[in-house]
């Protein structure tokens, strides 16, 4: 059986690379369609990656130049000291012991910042000498006393109305007495 392939073998081989090229060309094909299809498809995006993106490549703050700037600066200010005032803290309660649990026990509780802890006579004795009215002025403004303590305003929440906030010094003080 040596020598050369007959004619039926060479027509074999011709007619089997032909449609083994042809098949190779039309897998290509397809692969390339395939391809661009898929690139011009858009990329789902998680809402939470876009969102935490959006926040850290915000801008930090504004610059505000002139009587222009300064108006906008103060339109600003307006808005958001409006907005804050629309907004009533917990439900409108003006219940020290609501209000003290839901916002100044995790500063009060703790002593953070120098804050005298609820109940402490020694810590709050001082404080009550100079007065309620003092102590509810430094709680609604904020206060940094000398030795590095530090209320913020309205204990963070601004959405909190002078009352609200007298009404929960009054009955921290009393928990002191």
């Amino acid at each position: 059986m040596s020598g050369s392939p007959s004619k039926s073998d060479q027509n074999f081989m011709r007619q089997f690379s032909w449609l083994t090229t042809g098949l190779s060309i039309l897998a290509i094909a397809l692969m390339i369609l395939a391809y661009t299809i898929y690139s011009h498809i858009p990329k789902e995006q998680d809402p939470a990656v876009t969102k935490r993106t959006e926040e850290r490549i915000a801008p930090v703050g504004a610059v505000y130049a002139g009587d222009t700037g300064r108006a906008a600066m103060q339109a600003a200010q307006e808005a958001a000291t409006k907005a804050a005032a629309a907004q009533v803290a917990y439900g409108g309660s003006t219940d020290g012991k609501t209000i003290y649990d839901n916002l100044c026990h995790s500063c009060h509780t703790a002593g953070v910042a120098g804050a005298p802890k609820l109940g402490d006579k020694g810590a709050w004795s001082a404080r009550i000498a100079e007065g309620v009215a003092t102590l509810t002025k430094h709680a609604i403004e904020g206060y940094t006393g000398p030795d590095g303590n530090h209320m913020p305003a309205k204990g963070g929440n601004p959405s909190l109305n002078d009352e609200q906030v007298g009404n929960t010094v009054k009955w921290m003080v009393d928990q002191a007495k």
